[in-house]
């Protein structure tokens, strides 16, 4: 249903990239094909929709009877918002629709409008429907939509038929029988070879009660032998047959669709299938009008339909494979008439390709043929293709187009052509004007052709294949194809032979058309050919710029106007249609004095300024050939020089706009009276400088200074690192061979030029073959702040608090130095005589940085200028000492976080002690416990203990401002974990667990109990275990806790430990004998044990979920049970609903699934929808439940609905809705408020309203109004 949702309507319409050329979305609609038909819109997935359509409006009968009903009966759908007004949408629409795909001049339709009569939203037009339902609701939507009105017996009259089922009593010869009325006869596929076949055994074969399955008789009153049977009673004009190709596979509980061969007749007779069989044989023969083919599988697929013009309103071109054989047969035949003839005209006219292509184009009705096409139709013409019998002598046909602008036009981008003074023949149908009868047979294209027996009917129609927005001719062995396979037929239309069509009625669309849709057509039409009109004209009228050589001059490398003013560039508006030649010719009319040769040149502005490309030569080439487009620039010159100098052209010769910074007169000591002075103070001259991308670097340093001279390339911008210096690096003498485009040198880039007495120089400094420049911009600022110790009050703080300055620093400077001359600023030396104070830097969160090495300049530290320094108390760490934080807890953001300065050569052990001391914690030291040292994590969780306690901090690695954490108790021995251990408690009493009286415990931990689910997880305690230790020793060190000592664990086969994160549970050790390494648990995490009934051993592929069968009819759920689930066997949606439908003894179909979501308070439903792959197209992997986007894993909520029992498809509870409501008033809570209540209201109520719910899936419907 989806295949052609993504590929552009339009038959060999593509968009030509290329500045000025509109977009798509004003690009007026395409004119109908060769085929004159045409095609409908997809909408997402009406593509079924789109097949019943055609078949209607196929149907003359059936069309010209809706176009009988005029307003006075149907009302008009301008007055359809008025309440009074009984408008009858839809069958105006329909009647609307089908003018337009008669009429209108357009490649497509649209059926918005229809689906917006039916109340249709985007879940009807995307989602996937069968037709045969359509049928019916349609049909049932036109009766209801006629009533009172004297169409309304139209579809009973078209389309109703009976038939009568008897049972024959063979005692007594009783007959009872029951009349059914139908629209359309489903017959049955499976088991049958055709269509005769199934109708044989519906109304011919007889059904036998006899043995235990006796009939009773009301006349013998018992139970007798007797024969049921069926009948066919009146025949409709038009029948309709519904294959039943979808089936239930019992055996394996899923749909299938048949495939095998089922075929069926283009004329048949019913004869033997009615009641009576005494009417003339035209009452019972019936012929194929349309099919309607479903390609794909019973989960999805695509419709389109094969269609019987009975009218002779599209034409008929033979397909490609047919083309040569209709061809040879129809050659054969015309030799016999004039073959000495024939041979002589096609001498002259194959020998010149200009008459040949002149006479292809003045055959088609439309005079326009797609450049794509011209080479078949000339090979269909000729019997040779272009590219053998011309490409040698004239180059490809789109270059011969091209080259004659005289007699072919390219429109529509160049993809299609058209002759220039071609002119529509006055004998040529428009579709808004109807076609006589004697027009119709005098015209060629509609006269039949002698072709072979399997391109048309009887009768003289041919088949179209029509397939949403693309038409195309069909023959007769293409409808036998449907026969049998994943594409095959799934709707069969036949009409009774004795119906015949009026003469006027052939090849005329607009038989029958009521004139106000008649007068809305044309006007249609007029609308849309000027839209293309003034679209034609615009998509090929350029501006284009010309540059006039006299006004340039060379500077740079580029060309430059020699004075500011518009006189050097002229703007001209041209067709781009014509050639080289055309422009040159009026460029010489607007230049009277231009004198000799005139060259145009593509140019193009770049930093250095103008430069010249590629010279267009060939004068009779187009413009859109020669690559000229909308904006283009063309330099206007001799082809040799300009202002007397010679220009380089081409691409290899772009100019590089270089910046070249040299010292400035005042930094060498010239003063004013040699060098260039300098204008920023940075010490540097900037100046801009264009080279050609292939000169060399020698050329660069030949044209800047002299050859002993260093150039270098900047390798780090000024104030990258601290203190502002920038870094060059020396080019090698092997780069000065190199051109600058090889150097990927580009716009922009900054070159240094500097003579070797110049690094003598202070601002210079030469270190291998890497120049450092420290200029006098970099000599800026520091800001410092003096910060006042937490144990001041709070006037004094807020008054020193104040008290910051700007400090004169520069890239060298010590920030010793820094610090004194901030003293003095801040006139703090009598303040704090005799305090120790230090620098330090505050990062984004408001934290002070460690304290700097004062030993160290602004540029080792790594302090930016023009940044902020803290004058803090405190003492400055030295070259060989660590400032060091650290905190007393198990979380180091609960503490408060302490700081020490300590040597690095200090023991990882005694560093530990001063620590303690620090923190003073002696007193809580008692005999057996002792403390250890933690890392902190990048997520600022407790880390890896310092596992060797008599190595230095330097040998373990702390480094100047990193962040410890003091825990209490033992260090764990290497290689093991220490593990915190929590319980379920819904299944053990509360009683049973002591309660926890360790201080340092109930300290360290936020809360000791955690409700998740519905069940209270409480602390039992720690656990320290090797890490080469199994799951299984684990299970039983937690059962030999003191918190479990009263509980009945018989052994640890009962336990179930589960992993948390973030104190949820986030999935479950399994694998007794894997060993914790394996199982990636670290120190510090926390693990919860759950006791079971029963002994339990999980496979590494299950998964644990929890089951919530749905109540019927309520937002409520059963209890939850556990479901163990083997994903390793099927991971797929699919298998999951076979396991669950096996454990509640239903069929998948029965079921409808859904993943919870906690945190959000919605469901994620879960399809069993899989798509039908091509065997062509290589099989997707099935998608994992344990992927994106489900992610499943242990512990997850499964939603169950019982849809036999349950129509309420929505998973949503009272308390889902609850946590929705309470979620939407957080988020309006924490977003920022605006300043007027309104706006915030506003704001409110858009983002809820984006976030409301999608609609359940709905069985297909049409919405009518009440007329009775």
């Amino acid at each position: 249903m989806f295949g052609d949702l993504f590929e552009e309507d339009g038959d060999g319409f593509s968009s030509t990239p290329g500045t000025g050329v509109k977009g798509r979305e004003s690009e007026p609609p395409p004119p109908r094909g060769k085929v004159k038909l045409c095609g409908i819109k997809n909408q997402g997935g009406t593509c079924y929709l789109n097949s019943l359509i055609q078949t209607l409006l196929f149907t003359p009968e059936f069309r010209e009877e809706l176009f009988n009903l005029g307003p006075d009966e149907l009302g008009c759908l301008a007055d359809k918002a008025k309440p009074e007004a009984k408008v009858r949408v839809i069958p105006l629409e329909l009647q609307r629709l089908f003018s337009h795909l008669l009429l209108v001049d357009e490649l497509t339709a649209s059926t918005t409008d229809l689906t917006d009569s039916f109340g249709w939203t985007n879940n009807e037009e995307m989602g996937q429907q069968d037709v045969q339902e359509l049928n019916r609701i349609l049909f049932s939507a036109l009766e209801s939509s006629l009533v009172d009105t004297s169409g309304s017996s139209l579809i009973h009259r078209l389309y109703h038929g009976t038939l009568v089922n008897q049972i024959t009593c063979k005692e007594c010869g009783n007959i009872s029988e029951r009349q059914e009325d139908f629209l359309d006869l489903t017959v049955s596929v499976r088991g049958v070879s055709g269509l005769e076949e199934a109708l044989w055994n519906m109304f011919v074969e007889e059904e036998m009660f006899e043995g235990n399955n006796l009939y009773r008789c009301s006349r013998c009153d018992q139970l007798v032998l007797a024969a049921k049977s069926a009948k066919l009673r009146k025949l409709p004009p038009f029948l309709t047959i519904s294959l039943l190709r979808f089936n239930f596979d019992f055996a394996k509980c899923e749909r299938y669709k048949e495939t095998g061969s089922y075929t069926f007749p283009l004329e048949f007779n019913l004869r033997a299938f009615c009641e009576q069989n005494n009417w003339p044989d035209s009452e019972y023969s019936y012929e194929l009008f349309s099919v309607i083919i479903h390609k794909g599988g019973c989960y999805g697929g695509h419709y389109h339909v094969y269609i019987k013009d009975i009218d002779h309103l599209g034409h008929w071109e033979a397909p490609q494979e047919e083309e040569v054989k209709i061809k040879a047969k129809t050659q054969r035949q015309e030799a016999k008439v004039g073959e000495s003839k024939k041979e002589s005209e096609n001498c002259v006219e194959t020998e010149d390709p200009l008459s040949v292509l002149t006479g292809i184009l003045a055959q088609e009705e439309s005079k326009c043929v797609l450049v794509d096409q011209l080479g078949q139709k000339l090979m269909n013409k000729t019997g040779t293709p272009w590219s053998k019998k011309y490409k040698k002598q004239y180059g490809t046909i789109s270059k011969f187009l091209q080259n004659h602008p005289e007699v072919f036009m390219l429109v529509s981008n160049g993809t299609r052509v058209a002759l220039k003074n071609a002119v529509p023949a006055a004998t040529d149908p428009s579709p808004t004007e109807p076609v006589s009868s004697n027009s119709a047979k005098s015209n060629p294209e509609n006269t039949k052709p002698e072709t072979a027996g399997d391109t048309e009917g009887p009768d003289g129609c041919h088949w179209f294949d029509l397939n949403d927005s693309t038409v195309t001719s069909i023959t007769l062995k293409d409808i036998e194809k449907q026969f049998q396979g994943k594409e095959s037929a799934y709707m069969l239309f036949y009409r009774k032979t004795a119906m015949k069509r009026p003469p006027e009625a052939i090849g005329n669309p607009a038989y029958k058309v009521p004139p106000h849709l008649v007068e809305m057509i044309q006007e249609e039409n007029a609308r849309v050919q000027q839209r293309r009109a003034e679209f034609d004209a615009s998509s090929n009228s350029i501006e284009v710029r010309l540059h006039l050589a006299p006004h340039y001059h060379c500077q740079n490398g580029a060309l430059h106007p020699t004075a500011p003013g518009e006189d050097s560039i002229i703007t001209v508006t041209f067709d781009r249609r014509k050639t080289v030649g055309d422009l040159r010719l009026a460029i010489y009319q607007m230049q009277d004095l231009w004198e000799g040769d005139m060259a145009l040149t593509l140019a193009k502005n770049v930093p250095a300024g103008l430069h010249l490309y590629d010279t267009l030569t060939d004068d009779q080439m187009s413009l859109y050939s020669a690559g000229v487009c909308n904006g283009s620039d063309l330099f206007v010159w001799n082809g040799r020089e300009v202002s007397g100098v010679a220009v380089l052209t081409g691409i290899e010769w772009e100019p590089v706009l270089l910046t070249v910074l040299r010292p400035s007169a005042e930094e060498l000591g010239c003063g004013d009276e040699s060098g260039v002075g300098d204008t920023d103070g940075s010490g540097l001259v900037r100046s801009m400088k264009g080279f050609a991308g292939g000169a060399t670097l020698s050329t660069v340093l030949e044209a800047l200074g002299p050859q002993e001279a260093l150039l270098c390339q900047e390798q780090s911008r000024p104030g990258a690192s601290g203190g502002g210096a920038s870094g060059w690096r020396v080019f090698p003498p092997q780069d000065m061979q190199r051109t600058l485009r090889e150097l990927s040198l580009k716009d922009g880039d900054t070159v240094l030029l500097l003579q070797p007495e110049e690094l003598d120089r202070s601002i210079f400094s030469l270190n291998g073959d890497m120049v450092t420049v420290t200029t006098p911009s970099d000599c800026r600022w520091l800001q410092v702040e003096f910060c006042p110790q937490s144990g001041m009050k709070e006037e004094e703080e807020e008054e020193q608090g104040k008290k910051k300055s700007k400090v004169s620093a520069s890239g060298n400077m010590l920030l010793a130095e820094v610090k004194e001359k901030a003293l003095q600023e801040l006139r703090l030396q009598d303040e704090l005589s005799g305090v120790e104070c230090c620098l330090r830097q505050m990062d984004r969160s408001g934290k002070l940085l460690p304290p700097v090495h004062e030993h160290l300049s602004v540029r080792d530290a790594g302090i930016r200028l023009m940044t902020s320094l803290y004058l803090c108390p405190g003492p400055v760490p030295t070259a060989t000492q660590l400032f060091l934080y650290f905190s007393v807890t198990l979380t180091p953001l609960v503490g408060k976080e302490l700081e020490i300065i300590v040597e690095e050569s200090l023991t990882v052990k005694e560093c530990l002690k001063e620590m303690l001391q620090m923190a003073r914690l002696e007193a809580f030291l008692s005999p057996g416990e002792s403390w250890h040292l933690r890392r902190v994590d990048w997520c600022e969780e407790i880390g890896e203990p310092l596992m060797d306690e008599t190595a230095s901090l330097k040998e373990a690695k702390v480094i100047h401002g990193d962040t410890l954490v003091l825990v209490e108790g033992r260090l764990p021995p290497k290689g093991y974990l220490k593990l915190s251990v929590r319980m379920y408690m819904d299944m053990i009493p509360s009683s049973s667990v002591p309660e926890l009286n360790h201080t340092a415990e109930s300290q360290s931990i936020e809360g000791l109990t955690t409700v998740w689910s519905g069940s209270e997880m409480r602390f039992i305690g720690y656990v320290e275990i090797s890490e080469e230790a199994s799951l299984d020793d684990l299970k039983t060190q937690v059962m030999t806790l003191p918190a479990l000592q009263d509980v009945c664990v018989p052994s640890p086969a009962f336990l179930r430990v589960w992993l948390l994160e973030c104190k949820k549970p986030a999935r479950i050790l399994r694998g007794n004998q894997q060993t914790l390494r394996k199982l990636k648990l670290g120190n510090g995490v926390e693990v919860c044990v759950q006791r079971l009934m029963k002994e339990e051993d999980l496979g590494l592929k299950d998964l644990l979920l929890r089951v919530h069968m749905g109540v019927p009819g309520e937002k409520a759920y059963y209890p939850s049970e556990e479901f163990l689930w083997d994903a390793g066997r099927d991971s797929t949606p699919k298998g999951l609903y076979a396991a669950l439908a096996f454990l509640y003894g239903l069929t998948p179909d029965n079921l409808l699934l859904a993943k919870h979501l906690p945190d959000k308070h919605t469901w994620m439903p879960i399809s069993n929808w899989t798509q039908q792959v091509s065997k062509k197209k290589k099989k997707r992997k099935a998608e994992s439940l344990q992927a994106a986007p489900f992610y499943l894993k242990d512990g997850d909520i499964i939603g169950v609905k019982n849809l036999l029992i349950d129509n309420n498809k929505e998973f949503t509870t009272l308390e889902d809705e609850i946590g929705q409501q309470r979620l939407r008033e957080e988020n309006h809570n924490t977003r920022g408020q605006t300043p007027t209540g309104e706006c915030s209201q506003d704001s409110g109520s858009k983002k809820s309203g984006s976030t409301k719910n999608r609609k359940p899936e709905v069985a297909l419907s049409i919405n009518v109004g009440v007329f009775r």
